[in-house]
């Protein structure tokens, strides 16, 4: 049996959880068209256990916060999240779908350099992207001599993402079944609604607004024929909240709506989804509401 972590790190909005989800074959993290979409470090397992045999695979995928240059203590602590992670893998996906030398990718750059696990380039888009530009950004790479493969891949489409899988495990060693084998994700039902809700709002809202929500279940009540939810939804300012709840709250019932079909093809039963919005003022630059969203771990 081989198994492993395997951590995903990237600059913002470059197809993280979009290649993760790809490589679980369910969808395991919130994706959108905007940076900053992952705030926690995201876990998803796969798990290849041939029929009769002990000889299979579990690969557990570590999808991080893009990496960015903080501009709250938000900001700050999905960082050091996804750097903190780099220290505890055995092999590391580094997405690219750009050819820059300075600025983010030369950031996350650094860092994968210095960790000491097998590292994998994926060049992702490559669905939309110039032969010249692809290879433009493989020399590139390649002439640093750091990566031990190099990939071109589209995460949205599945072009050639068995291929990398098929590469990681060749990178692992043998090891122990950490969880179930029919376990997509060690995250409860509870965060998956909290984080199906935020992104519905990112797909509704437009600007600054939705990166400045955070979503907190209040009520959580499983019954045989129905899972009844409640849910807070917290933004910076009032003005913001008038936004989310839209004219004669039709904004929040369209969230409300997209959300609860969701779940209910996710969690397989028949949901009732109610929402309200509440005002936290500057609630990114709170250390405690951090705690309390869970986006920043108490110091020992």
């Amino acid at each position: 049996m081989k198994s492993g972590f395997i951590g995903i790190i990237g600059r913002p909005n470059v197809g993280k959880s979009t290649l993760l989800n790809q490589m679980i074959g369910e969808k395991v993290a919130i994706t959108t068209n905007k940076p900053q979409t992952t705030r926690n470090s995201i876990r998803g397992i796969y798990t290849r256990m041939p029929e009769g045999s002990d000889e299979g695979c579990q690969m557990v995928f570590i999808d991080t916060p893009g990496v960015h240059k903080g501009r709250n203590k938000l900001g700050e602590a999905m960082t050091e999240m996804a750097t903190g992670t780099l220290k505890e893998v055995d092999a590391v996906i580094f997405i690219v779908d750009s050819y820059s030398e300075k600025g983010g990718d030369r950031y996350v750059f650094d860092l994968v350099k210095e960790t000491e696990a097998p590292k994998i380039l994926v060049i992702n888009k490559i669905d939309i992207m110039e032969p010249e530009e692809y290879l433009k950004i493989f020399n590139f790479y390649d002439s640093k001599g750091v990566f031990d493969e190099i990939y071109g891949a589209s995460a949205l489409t599945g072009k050639n993402v068995p291929d990398i899988m098929e590469c990681i495990e060749s990178m692992l060693g043998e090891g122990p079944q950490f969880f179930p084998e029919d376990m997509i994700t060690d995250y409860p039902e509870r965060f998956l609604v909290t984080e199906i809700v935020r992104e519905k709002m990112l797909l509704y809202l437009d600007e600054e607004v939705p990166h400045g929500v955070a979503v907190e279940i209040e009520s959580y009540e499983e019954t045989p024929k129905i899972t009844r939810i409640g849910c807070v939804i917290f933004c910076e300012k009032k003005s913001h909240k008038g936004i989310i709840i839209g004219r004669q709250g039709k904004k929040l019932k369209g969230i409300g709506k997209a959300a609860r079909e969701e779940l209910e093809a996710l969690l397989g039963t028949k949901i009732y989804l109610e929402l309200w919005v509440k005002v936290r003022e500057n609630w990114r630059d709170s250390d405690r509401a951090l705690l309390e969203f869970g986006y920043k771990e108490r110091e020992q």
